[in-house]
């Protein structure tokens, strides 16, 4: 009787957004609520579409840091007898919820700044400099909150670019708002509405290949499969390496398994407890399964052919 050796090597080290972002998202959808009313407002009043296009987009930024806040306390949650991983996973789908939401909110927004350009409309250039300087403030202060936690996690590099690039964008309707008051170029305002759509769109397409990626269990960014795949074959003791698979449980976890085939048999829980410290300290790979087999022809893996999955 053949026993493959089913065991696992887990390096357990689940790191998530630390605590204080809570706080942080709850500020910055406070501040950012608070002002897409206020530019809104005022966009209508003052008939410029740049101030409503940078309001459409921030009220998609509001949606965004929500989504967000709402994953990652769903993403703590314990696993369950339905949810083994827990919902993780959350995470991966607020940040592609978010990307696809921006940019189509963002692709009207730009359509209407073209159609603009055959009708310019007068626009009450001092209104929209006062109104997009307190925009920069706002978003300028939110994304200092998230800037300590941009590398780590997805989501919170989705706030902190979004938050980020609406202070910039704030400029540059402030920007457009003095060049209007000092030329009366009314076709300023559609213009810089539509640099304002491009830059949104730029901005998130990354987020949006990172996340639909993750979401179809791509190897993380940053992770060299070969390399993994190299350090694992040249444990002692190992003769082939099959069956290896790396994907995100989260935006912050990295999952992995792979057989092992060890001839000379089990090597012992002091092995497995090696390659899991390996493959945190070397891959950031903190949830690695892997399956001990002898190679015993008489019972081949059937996963261990390469088109095999």
């Amino acid at each position: 009787m053949h026993d493959h050796g089913h065991s696992h090597a887990h390096g357990h080290s689940h790191v998530h957004a630390p605590k204080d972002f809570g706080k942080a998202f709850a500020v910055g959808i406070f501040l950012n609520t608070g002002f897409v009313i206020v530019e809104a407002v005022y966009g209508i009043l003052s008939n410029s579409l740049a101030l409503l296009t940078d309001a459409g987009h921030n009220l998609g930024d509001v949606m965004g840091l929500l989504l967000a806040w709402g994953a990652s306390v769903l993403s703590a949650r314990q696993p369950s007898a339905r949810f083994t991983y827990g919902l993780r996973s959350t995470s991966i789908l607020a940040a592609l919820v978010n990307a696809a939401v921006l940019l189509i909110v963002t692709g009207g927004i730009g359509w209407e700044a073209l159609t603009r350009f055959s009708r310019p409309s007068p626009v009450q250039g001092s209104t929209v400099i006062a109104v997009a300087a307190v925009g920069v403030a706002i978003n300028t202060a939110t994304a200092l909150m998230f800037m300590s936690g941009r590398k780590g996690d997805l989501n919170v590099r989705a706030a902190f670019l979004h938050m980020a690039a609406d202070a910039a964008i704030s400029l540059g309707v402030v920007l457009s708002g003095i060049a209007i008051v000092y030329t009366g170029w009314q076709w300023l305002d559609p213009a810089v509405s539509l640099m304002i759509a491009l830059l949104v769109i730029v901005s998130t397409w990354g987020l949006l290949h990172d996340s639909a990626s993750l979401a179809l269990h791509a190897v993380p960014a940053g992770i060299d499969t070969e390399a993994v795949q190299a350090y694992l074959a040249s444990i002692s003791g190992v003769a082939e390496v099959h069956d290896l698979h790396i994907w995100g449980m989260s935006t912050t976890e990295t999952a992995l398994t792979a057989h092992l085939v060890f001839p000379g048999g089990y090597p012992g829980d002091a092995m497995h407890s090696d390659i899991a410290r390996e493959l945190k300290r070397r891959f950031r790979i903190a949830h690695p399964t892997i399956q001990i087999e002898t190679g015993d022809l008489a019972h081949p893996c059937a996963l261990a052919p390469p088109h095999v999955v």
